[in-house]
């Protein structure tokens, strides 16, 4: 009989990572689970991000900006370290408009209420020249995984408007180990250790139970459609018994699995 894991101790946790043992694990399932949970984890958790930006008096992104010490390359990096919390499934327009002398941080964006900043010290662009006024609009977008730059130019943006590639994923970091315990007289069983570390714009707790939902959701559409098979299956194998009018056996008839 498979053993099935009986206690998840809470090593340490709190708003960013979340460190957790699973015990006791049947002899290999601690690479099966761990291997699972860290792909689901890394790959199918939502997020939001900086999809496209766009500068007053800008072109493309090898321009400069007199009186801004960045150039706009290095603008868009920082702009793309920005870590967003969203409330709507809908594009949102955030903007930046400074004058003066001085150093534009995430704090300085202006947001609807559906999206929060929550990287509000990320370094955006340092104006120098007190004449300067730099205006920046931002497009904001939740999904799933890395969206390449080339994938949103396949897109109709309006002209000069720059995409940047976008990591909507909310984890930063996923590791695991396997360590072999006893249970009775055998020596092979497994503790499963996981670590999960965000970027804050979700609680590594939220995200673990998100990607269990995933799997079991998975799971429970491959169980549910042969559960149905079966059911058809036995089904047919009644019918095909049925008895005529004059009390005769019909023919017996072969069985047909769903399509």
């Amino acid at each position: 009989m498979i053993q099935l894991p009986e206690e998840v101790k809470i090593i340490s946790e709190n708003d960013h990572q979340l460190n957790f043992a699973l015990t006791p694990l049947h002899p290999g399932y601690g690479v099966t689970i761990g291997n699972a949970l860290r792909r689901v984890l890394l790959s199918s958790i939502g997020g939001a991000a900086i999809t496209t930006v766009k500068i007053k008096d800008v072109s493309h992104e090898f321009s400069v900006i007199p009186g801004v010490l960045e150039d706009v390359i290095q603008i868009i990096l920082n702009v793309k370290r920005l870590r967003l919390k969203m409330f709507t499934d809908d594009p949102v327009i955030l903007t930046i408009n400074a004058s003066g002398a001085k150093t534009i941080t995430g704090k300085d964006i202006k947001a609807p209420s559906n999206i929060e900043i929550i990287s509000k010290d990320q370094h955006i662009a340092t104006i120098t020249d007190k004449k300067t006024t730099l205006e920046i609009e931002l497009t904001a977008e939740r999904g799933i995984g890395y969206m390449p730059v080339e994938q949103r130019q396949k897109e109709k943006i309006s002209v000069g408007t720059i995409a940047v590639d976008a990591i909507f994923s909310p984890i930063t970091n996923v590791n695991f180990a396997v360590e072999n315990i006893r249970v009775g007289q055998r020596t092979d069983y497994n503790k499963l250790v996981m670590d999960i570390s965000t970027d804050g714009t979700i609680a590594p707790r939220e995200a673990l139970l998100k990607a269990v939902e995933l799997l079991n959701d998975n799971f429970r559409v491959l169980s549910d459609a042969f559960v149905g098979e079966k059911i058809d299956e036995s089904t047919d194998e009644e019918e095909s018994e049925l008895v005529d009018e004059n009390n005769e056996a019909k023919p017996k008839l072969k069985a047909k699995k769903k399509k």
